[in-house]
This record gives C-alpha cells, sequence and structure tokens, in this order.
C-alpha cells in the first residue's frame, strides 16, 4: 500500500452552487464531568462543531453543559436515538437547547438497528423508513404549533400528537427550529434524509464507491423531490483517520483502524456496502468471529485495500493536508476520527488540515 492512501468517506459529492467553507468537528464526550473543558477546548482550538453520540450515556445532557460554556460552536447529537423516544420528548429537548445555545443546536437522528429498538430500549420497530419520515413531520409540527400558534393536529401511521395547552407550551424564542440532520445508510432512508432533512450524517462504513452509486444518488433525488439542489443541504463525514509521528505509532494506529474497520464489517446493517465490492462473504465471516469475540482474528482480515476504501492512512506531517484537499468544496463538514494517536499527533494532523 502507498504511504499515504487519499480516501475520506463522503468526500466525492457533487458540487452544486457556491463553495461554502469546510467546517471541522470534534466530539464532546458524554461523560458529564468532561463535557464542559470539551468543548470550551474545541472552539479555543478552531472547530466548528461539536457532537456527542448516543452509546453508554444520554446525547442530550451533555450539550446543556457545552452551551453553557461556549458561545461560538455548534452543537449537535450524532446520533440520538429517534425510535427509543417519542417526537413531543425530542421537541421540548431540541427546543430548550436552541434557546439555551441561542440557535447552534443541532438534532441529528438515527434510527439505531431492530434488536437494539426492542430488547435493549423496550421500543417498537417497523417500517424504519416511512416512522423517521413521520417522526421529522411530527417534530416539525410540534414545534410550529410553539413557535406560530398552528393548531397541533398531527396524525400518522405511528405518532398522533392532537393535545396543546396553554400549561404545556413552552416560552417563545427567537431563534428557528433546530435543524435535523439524519444518519443514513441504506437507499430509502438515504434519499428520504434528502427531502425532509437539513443534513446527513455519514457512516465512516461508507466506501468511495458505495458514495457515488448508491448514496448521493439517493440524497440528489431526495432533495429534487423537495424542490432543494445541494446548496440547501449539509453533507457531514466521518472520517477514520490512521496516523502516527513515528512508524510504531503509525502500524499502532493502522491495527487499530482494522480491527474498527472489521467490528462494523460484522454488522449486518453495513452487509450491502460490503458486496458492493464483492466482500459480502467476508461480512459473513466476521460476524460469525464476532459472536465468537475473535476480535484480533477480524482486524487480521482487513486487506490494505479494504482499509485503504474506509480510511486515511498515513504519516501525521501528510494526512491532515491529504484530508483537506480531498474534501474542501465537496464536503460541508467533516470529523476526523482518530485510532491510537496522541492529542500530539491529533494537533498535528490537524494543523496541516488548516494551512
Amino acid at each position: 500500500m502507498s504511504r499515504v492512501t487519499y480516501w475520506i468517506a463522503y468526500c466525492k459529492v457533487t458540487r452544486m452552487g457556491s463553495t461554502p467553507r469546510l467546517k471541522l468537528d470534534g466530539g464532546i464526550p458524554n461523560r458529564l464531568a468532561r463535557a464542559a473543558e470539551a468543548a470550551r477546548a474545541l472552539e479555543r482550538d478552531g472547530y466548528d462543531g461539536g457532537w456527542t453520540a448516543e452509546t453508554s450515556h444520554d446525547p442530550f445532557l451533555p450539550l446543556l453543559l457545552a452551551a453553557e460554556h461556549t458561545s461560538r460552536l455548534e452543537l449537535g447529537t450524532n446520533i440520538a436515538v429517534a425510535f427509543a423516544r417519542n417526537p413531543m420528548i425530542v421537541a421540548n429537548i431540541g427546543w430548550d437547547l436552541q434557546a439555551y445555545s441561542q440557535g447552534r443546536f443541532i438534532l441529528g437522528l438515527g434510527t439505531q438497528i431492530q434488536p437494539h429498538i426492542e430488547k435493549r430500549f423496550s421500543m417498537p420497530w417497523s417500517h424504519p423508513a416511512r416512522r423517521m419520515r413521520e417522526f421529522i413531520s411530527a417534530l416539525h409540527a410540534i414545534w410550529s404549533a410553539w413557535k406560530d400558534g398552528t393548531k397541533l393536529r398531527f396524525e400518522g401511521d405511528f405518532y398522533t400528537h392532537k393535545i396543546m395547552t396553554p400549561m404545556f407550551t413552552p416560552e417563545p424564542q427567537p431563534y428557528s427550529a433546530p435543524k435535523i440532520f439524519l444518519a443514513a445508510v441504506g437507499e430509502a432512508m438515504t434519499e428520504m434524509c434528502g427531502e425532509v432533512a437539513s443534513g446527513h450524517l455519514g457512516h465512516p462504513m461508507v466506501s468511495e464507491r458505495y458514495l457515488d452509486e448508491v448514496t448521493l444518488p439517493a440524497l440528489l433525488r431526495g432533495l429534487q423531490r423537495s424542490g432543494r439542489d445541494r446548496s440547501d443541504f449539509e453533507v457531514s463525514s466521518e472520517v477514520m483517520v490512521a496516523t502516527g509521528v513515528n512508524d510504531a505509532e503509525l502500524a499502532a494506529a493502522v491495527a487499530a483502524t482494522r480491527k474498527q474497520i472489521a467490528f462494523y464489517g460484522s454488522t449486518p446493517a453495513y452487509r450491502k456496502v460490503l458486496e458492493l465490492h464483492g466482500w459480502g462473504d467476508l461480512q459473513t465471516e466476521l460476524h460469525r468471529l464476532s459472536l465468537q469475540g475473535e476480535w484480533d482474528t477480524m482486524g487480521s482480515l482487513i486487506d490494505d485495500k479494504m482499509l485503504g476504501a474506509f480510511a486515511v492512512v498515513g504519516p501525521v506531517e501528510e494526512v491532515g493536508a491529504a484530508l483537506r484537499s480531498r474534501c474542501e468544496g465537496v464536503v460541508d463538514r467533516v470529523m476526523p476520527i482518530f485510532f491510537a494517536a496522541s492529542q500530539h499527533c491529533v494537533t498535528a494532523a490537524l494543523k496541516e488540515f488548516r494551512l
């Protein structure tokens, strides 16, 4: 494999209209004791956005602290699990975070997968694309009732919201409703995202070919159906990065990145991505090994070609510039994900990104 592999997920989005400045995003930890300082550091270091993920902690609470301790940084969830909640609960949280952050909140939603919704959250699962479309429509109906005084009469196949008295209506606020970004990999969900959302949250387990042949056409179909063009929409990309200040650090980062790709690849949700490359059988094997806890063995099955399809790999003095040259003008915002890298290494890499 060449010393630097120049591939980043979602860097091939068609240029349409004027080219905005590429935004750089970072993560905010979900542990409340660390959230405020992490957000301050992102703002101090020139990041444009800070995002939480719904893993072992709630994704919304850290953003309240982040909003309190920053003044410029955009703040969002990447992602909050929509189907673990209902639209009224999410509308209330989104309204309050938008007000407290003075218009800086982005509501990033995702579906999760059926076993988690049913067996972890004890919530119903059915027709995920239709249900998500209705969830987003319900959010807008609720926010419209609060902001414009529109009578709340939302009745859908999955959600019903028809009661809104003054006691339960939050105070007016001067900001618009939060932007809604949607995580999507499958074609139906991606097309719906282009139609009803303000932005797309890209998953790192997406290759250039899958983007060109599946994701991008689906997004554009959705945008066209809604009467919008590319300039009305933000594409956000998470990017796996393996780098180091020396050969040993680089080798450790590459090994960690292979394991992460193997973990993603073991999940049936990403089988279609692998099948497009003719790697469907590998997904079957990775899934089998994951059930046995053979994580090291799984990582060894990720060869250089697959590594290069999903990650930026190279020495610290080159990956930052590579990241920028690939993404600027085509992706609206990017969040690099560094594996086995020290803070010094990350800072050095992103210094080159900003040049």
